[in-house]
Parts: structure tokens; C-alpha cells; sequence
């Protein structure tokens, strides 16, 4: 497929359907540009006389753009985005004419009765508001204008994951200036920085549409594996097809123009299975960027008769797909405050992110599981390309040296300010930015300036888990303070305080560090007499959410109220348990009415063979094989109707439980334990049957592009 590229440069195009800076200050007068920038940049509310101001200017230009309609874009909890689209069309005695006023940009009130919110509201009441984020600049889809916006309740609680992640980040920000005000004083604001690699498979449309399972669930629920697949590893950064190479350049331009800064692609190591990624931008905007990142794929895939799978394991026997989040933390002199510096100063203010970062996620280790917790990711934790469910933090042995040098030297009283050489402690070496190998196994790995949370799912909405990541930093750089500031008042030298914490949080969160393979059994037999956890369901791990010490931390930060926090656990718990319902149905369907049918049809075939080839006089062992095939039929058909029939009356007690952790537990242990074995013999029964009468495309069609 031909693709039309609006320039040669991509430079020319960057950006160029979004409402950025450069465009409000060419739409905008100088006093409403001046002041929407002290709002984004402050957090402070924009005065309506101004939002007045900034909506006829979005106005013009998105009506220049060929723009007929207006919408709220927001983030409910369904995972997915929403909107709700308005004309700017109004009529008037005369006729007709555009208006968008400051009231419209920024608030509107969609329904809010039918989505998610865990008991926050009623059915009957429908009332919510979106409001205006203008962090975010708004974009245009198609002829829409789309403004991205927070989604909150009637009476204020948050019904989506921005509100969460804009006050997570507030937090991390005042707490990461006061603790930087200890090595700089003109650092007065530390913004959080994302790159999301995002990984997916491609499918092709037809065939994809041809799979009741993948239709209906994201997922193969059948299917055995092709005889080739990934062992020759012959996919990872080979050549990319031309026809995906077509589909990547098309919503590759598509994601530029819309301000998204891709840079890479390539294959991964999956067949049919490829990966993109942007250049690390601010937190929100990055999140912003990839939820309109897979809605853009999905549609450019169609127009190229393409599915895009977004599934954590849509195919299995064959890697599955996440979504690495590589999080950093930079301040508005433009230090990245976990880059290592070359002197033992600057190497002091970076150890003091770091073991913070370190202590935050040993503290809060079952709360970042939870953040990354889905039934879909349940597939893929633990397997071949994916982190285990254990939560640790992969180093790099340079960095584990330094570590343990600092933890195990004696800390002099007499160290004296900006010296180069701390007497009683060796020298700090300079850190060299990429100061280690990868771990792939890592859950939480340390990249050379970043850390690098491989534990996220490809189809998951990242503010969930970076919410969380920056709510626990943010609380324990609060308590750093708290307690280097009891050693000052005590008359400690800074430095000294400042190692002293260090070295107490070094040794209290040593048992979260681990360099090895994190697929061993030895590990999980280690991890397990360190107090590690490892929680390898959803239903259970999701408890980290309504625990006494989250709560506190909720208050602390200010990110969820208590309220928030049970409600978004019994979200996760109900969004958790349909979609095995919905597997179950629909497994239960396809077996009863293709599978089985299917196979019987063709074991009639086989009858008839056998009883045609007796009737003419054949001795036995002329059809021996045929009635080897029956028996094996038959006792597949027996094994999966009696299994069906099980686990739909698992599910039918399942449905009555009312207790929504006991009824997801009900679907994980009793339920989901009849997949695997009834996927089993399907899949016997699929290498048994006539291949023209097998009513689902195979894996050998499905993986390999055409």
C-alpha cells in the first residue's frame, strides 16, 4: 500500500495538528499566551476571562484545520480513552455560525453513570464533569478538536487515572525540590520524565476476524503451536516486512503530526510481533501521547488490513508484549537527577535519588505489583520475555559495589563540606552512565539514567503504575527530609546527615536488590527468605490497594482518598473476573458449537471409510490407522464436552458469589483452571482433523505475515 507523506522532512510536520505553544502564541495576545504559560508551567487554575480568550483562538485554528467538531478527551477507568463529540456549529436567526466559548473548553458533563467507579456513584446518578487539563495541548483527530481533559464525580472523586497521576506528580515534585535544596538552590521544580516502548503483534485483519476467541477476548483461546515460531530467533531486528513497513511509515506520520515523537521501530522476537518507541517526554503528556499512540495503530492498521493485538499474550508458546516505562526525574535547570555525576558532590545528590527510589519501591513493593496487575498481564509474568510477579531492582554490579562500600564504610564526623575526598569513606568513583548489562528479567532495572519498569502490560494505561511509582517516591524523599533534618537540628554536618540516611537506607532495602536470573527457581526460593512476595494473581496481589498502610500513604501524598482507593480496588476486581467470564463464554461456545461439531463431522468421515472398506472385504489392519484416529477423536470430544459442562457450572457458582474478591478468586482458581486442559485437546483435536475442515485459522497463518 502506497503512502502519502505531507513532507520529506519530518521536522516539516512535527506537531502540526496539535495546539502547542507556538501556536498559541501566534493565535493568542501576548497577555492570554503569558498567561496560559504561568498556568501550565504553576499548576494554577486559568482565569475564564482567559480561557475565554485561549477557546476562540483554538477555535480559528482548528476550524482552519478543517475541524467541524469539538470533544473532551479523558481516561475513564475502563483502560480505554472516551469522548463525546460536539459541533461548533450553532444556528441563529440569521442561519448559522461557529462558537466555542471559555465554558466549553473548560468544563463539560458527560454521563458518568455507566462508567466504572466502584461504588463512588449510583446508577441513577448520572452526573460528572471533565475539565480542562492544559498541561496537555489539545490535538486534532480527523475533524474533531480534541481537548484532553481530568474525569471527575458529582461530588469530586476522581473517575479516571489523570487526576491521580497530576496529583502523584505534585507530590514527587515539592518533595524532590525540598531535598534538592540541599545540593542547589535554584532547582525549583522537578518534573517526572516517561519513554514508553510499546510492543504489539499484527495480525491479519481477515483471519483475525475469522477467530470468534481473538474477536472477542484480544487472545488465541485454541490453537497449537506452528512447527516454526520463534526458536530460530530469525524475527528479532530482521527485515521488516513491506507491507508492515507500509503500515508503520502511515501511522508513524500520523503520531508525528499529532506531536508524538517516535523514534524507534523494529521487529521483535516474536513472529508478526514488532515494537515502537518515542523520545522520553513529561509524565502526563507521554501518557497522553501513547493512550492516543495505540488508538492511532489501531485505526492505520485497518486502513492496511491490519489488527493491531495490544494483548499481554494473544498467541501462546511465543513471547507476549509489554510496555517498558522508562522513568526518570529532571529538574528546571535540566539535571537529570539519576544521572551519575563525575564528582563525589554531584555523585552524593544522585546517590540520594537513587536510594531513595530504591527504599521507595522496597517499602511499597506490593503496591507497585498491584499497579501493574490484569488479567491479561497474568498471561505473561513470569514467561520467557516478561519480569516475574516478585518485585526487585536489578543494578548492575558497579552500582551494587558502590552500594555496598558506602553501607559498609565508617562515616567520619569531620568531613568537611564539598571536600573532594570524605574522610572515612573511599572516594566515590565516577559513575559511567551505562555502568551495566541489561536484565531482562528485572521487574525494575537501573538503565544508566533512568530506571526501567519492564513489568507493565502492553495494553495497559501506564498512569496506573506510574501513579503509583511517583506517589511512593515522592512520600519517601518526604521522609528523607524528615530525617536528615532530625540529624542537622542535632548539629550533624550535611554531608554527614545526608550519608548517614543514605547508608541506613542502603542497608534496610538490600534485600529488594538482585543481579541474578529472575526466572530461576533458586530465586524464587531466595526472594522467598528475603520476605519477598510473590503474588502471581491479580485478585490477590490487587489486596496492596486497601491495606492500612496504603491508606496512610494515600493520606500522606494526597493522591487517592480512602474512598478512591476501595473503589478503584473493586474496579480492578470486577474488570478482572468478566473478562474470564467472557473468556469462559466464549470458549464454552466455540467448543459446543464449532469444535466439537467440527470434529465429529470428521470422525463420520472416518466411520464411513472404516464401514466402506469392510464391505468390500479389507482385513482389519487396512484400516487400523482410521480407527486409531476414532478412538483418539472420541476420547478428545469426551475429555472437552466433560470439562465444558465443569467449568460452566464453576462459572454459574462463581456468578452468585456476591463478595467481588471472592467471586474473582472463584473465576482465577476454579474457572480459569479448566483453559488450559480443554486448550489441550482442542488443540490435539486441531492436529487431528482434516485441515480443510478446521473451521479456525492456524498459527501458521496467523503469525506469519503475507
Amino acid at each position: 500500500m502506497e503512502v502519502n507523506f505531507p513532507a520529506n522532512k519530518i521536522s516539516d510536520y512535527f506537531g502540526s495538528n496539535v495546539f502547542d505553544k507556538k501556536k498559541m502564541k501566534e493565535y493568542l495576545s501576548k497577555e492570554a499566551f503569558e498567561s496560559i504559560i504561568k498556568s501550565i508551567e504553576s499548576g494554577e487554575p486559568i482565569p475564564r476571562d482567559m480561557a475565554d480568550h485561549v477557546a476562540s483562538a483554538m477555535k480559528a485554528w482548528a476550524i482552519g484545520k478543517g475541524a467541524t467538531h469539538y470533544t473532551h478527551w479523558f481516561q475513564p477507568l475502563t483502560g480505554t480513552t472516551a469522548e463525546k463529540h460536539d459541533a461548533f456549529f450553532e444556528p441563529t436567526p440569521d442561519g448559522a455560525m461557529e462558537k466555542f466559548s471559555g465554558d466549553a473548553l473548560a468544563q463539560q458533563e458527560p454521563d458518568a453513570s455507566s462508567f466504572p467507579n466502584g461504588g463512588i456513584r449510583n446508577t441513577f446518578e448520572a452526573r460528572g464533569y471533565t475539565a480542562w487539563d492544559p498541561s496537555s495541548p489539545a490535538f486534532i483527530m480527523g475533524r474533531t478538536l480534541c481537548i484532553p481533559t481530568v474525569f471527575v464525580s458529582y461530588t469530586g472523586e476522581a473517575l479516571d487515572y489523570k487526576v491521580p497521576l497530576l496529583k502523584a506528580l505534585n507530590a514527587l515534585d515539592k518533595a524532590a525540590v525540598d531535598v534538592c535544596q540541599y545540593f542547589d538552590k535554584s532547582i525549583e521544580k522537578v518534573n517526572a520524565s516517561l519513554g514508553i516502548e510499546q510492543e504489539y503483534f499484527l495480525v491479519d485483519l481477515a483471519l483475525f476476524n475469522a477467530r470468534p476467541d481473538m474477536y472477542m477476548t484480544g487472545r488465541t483461546l485454541f490453537g497449537h503451536m506452528s512447527a516454526k515460531n520463534q526458536q530460530l530467533e530469525d524475527h528479532y531486528f530482521g527485515s521488516i516486512p513491506s507491507r508492515v513497513y507500509a503500515f508503520m511509515q502511515d501511522f508513524e506520520t500520523e503520531a508525528l503530526q499529532l506531536g508524538i515523537p517516535l523514534k524507534t521501530r523494529h521487529n521483535e522476537v516474536a513472529p508478526s510481533q514488532f515494537e515502537c518507541a518515542p523520545i522520553y517526554e513529561e509524565i502526563n503528556l507521554a501518557i497522553d501521547h501513547n493512550q492516543l499512540l495505540m488508538d492511532v495503530m489501531d485505526r492505520v492498521g485497518k486502513r492496511h488490513n491490519f489488527k493491531v493485538l495490544l494483548h499481554e499474550k494473544p498467541y501462546a508458546g511465543v513471547n507476549g508484549s509489554g510496555k517498558h516505562n522508562n522513568w526518570s526525574m529532571i529538574t528546571n535547570t535540566g539535571k537529570n537527577l539519576l544521572s551519575p555525576g563525575k564528582t563525589p558532590k554531584s555523585n552524593l545528590m544522585f546517590l540520594t535519588f537513587f536510594v531513595n527510589t530504591i527504599k521507595a519501591v522496597y517499602e511499597h513493593a506490593d503496591l507497585l505489583r498491584a499497579s501493574i496487575a490484569t488479567v491479561n498481564n497474568d498471561h505473561r509474568l513470569g514467561a520467557n520475555e516478561a519480569p516475574p510477579a516478585i518485585i526487585s531492582i536489578f543494578l548492575g554490579s558497579q552500582l551494587s559495589e558502590v552500594l555496598d562500600e558506602i553501607e559498609t564504610s565508617r562515616i567520619s564526623k569531620r568531613i568537611k563540606e564539598d571536600s573532594l575526598l570524605w574522610q572515612g569513606i573511599p572516594k566515590i568513583p565516577q559513575i559511567l552512565q551505562d555502568n551495566t548489562d541489561r536484565n531482562r528479567t528485572s521487574p525494575f532495572a537501573f538503565t544508566g539514567n533512568k530506571f526501567e519498569l519492564r513489568a507493565v502490560g502492553s495494553s495497559a494505561n501506564s498512569a496506573n503504575p506510574m501513579t503509583i511509582l511517583n506517589m511512593i517516591v515522592a512520600d519517601q524523599l518526604r521522609r528523607f527530609k524528615i530525617d536528615v533534618d532530625k540529624l542537622l537540628k542535632k548539629g550533624e554536618k550535611k554531608d554527614v546527615a545526608l550519608l548517614t540516611v543514605i547508608k541506613k537506607y542502603i542497608k534496610d532495602s538490600k534485600s529488594i536488590r538482585f543481579e541474578g536470573n529472575g526466572y530461576s527457581e533458586e530465586w524464587e526460593k531466595l526472594a522467598a527468605t528475603r520476605n519477598l512476595s510473590n503474588i502471581k494473581t491479580t485478585p490477590k496481589a490487587l489486596d496492596a490497594l486497601i491495606t492500612e498502610k496504603s491508606d496512610v500513604l494515600f493520606e500522606n501524598t494526597g493522591v487517592f482518598t480512602r474512598r478512591e482507593a476501595h473503589a478503584r480496588y473493586e474496579i480492578l476486581l470486577d474488570d478482572f473476573y468478566k473478562k474470564l467470564q467472557i473468556e469462559a463464554r466464549v470458549m464454552g461456545e466455540l467448543v459446543n458449537s464449532v469444535i466439537i461439531p467440527t470434529a465429529i463431522a470428521y470422525q463420520s468421515k472416518l466411520v464411513e471409510n472404516v464401514k466402506g472398506l469392510k464391505d468390500i472385504g479389507m482385513d482389519e489392519s487396512a484400516y487400523a490407522a482410521q480407527l486409531d484416529i476414532i478412538k483418539k477423536l472420541s476420547e478428545h470430544i469426551n475429555f472437552i464436552k466433560t470439562n465444558v459442562d465443569q467449568m460452566v457450572n464453576e462459572r454459574k457458582k462463581a456468578n452468585i458469589i456476591e463478595n467481588t474478591r471472592n467471586k474473582a478468586i472463584a473465576y482465577d482458581e476454579k474457572v480459569k483452571a479448566f483453559f488450559d486442559p480443554i486448550r489441550y485437546h482442542v488443540d490435539k483435536l486441531e492436529q487431528l482433523v482434516d485441515d480443510s475442515l478446521w473451521p479456525l485459522p492456524k498459527f501458521r497463518e496467523l503469525l506469519f505475515i503475507k
